[in-house]
């Protein structure tokens, strides 16, 4: 889904052990706005086709950070600087690193 659509460096954050407001969080980057927007939408498209429905979405206008919540997994598809700005994986840096094995050629 993201990597479909280029998406750059996928992480998965399990935090399950932290007093988290879900069970994990999938964060992956587009370099432009117009990419964010895309794999935001190819991820909502794909797991609608899978029955699931995000509880809430927001930032989809904005297109720097966009939230997709399915309550038990929040996926985070930020812009790159805009990543790099939050830091999301250092202030939730006591979850454990899920490894995604996405190796993918280019």
């Amino acid at each position: 889904m993201a990597l479909d659509r280029k998406g750059v460096a996928p992480v998965a954050l399990d935090l399950r052990s932290l007093d988290g407001v879900a069970d994990y969080f999938l964060i992956v980057s587009g370099q432009s706005e117009v990419q964010v927007k895309a794999i935001a939408e190819a991820i909502e498209e794909r797991l609608g086709d899978l029955g699931a429905r995000p509880w809430h979405v927001e930032g989809l206008e904005g297109r720097r950070w966009v939230l997709l919540d399915y309550v038990e997994l929040v996926i985070h598809v930020f812009h790159e600087r805009t990543r790099e700005y939050y830091l999301l994986e250092r202030l939730w840096g006591d979850a454990h690193r899920v490894e995604l094995g996405l190796d993918r050629a280019d």
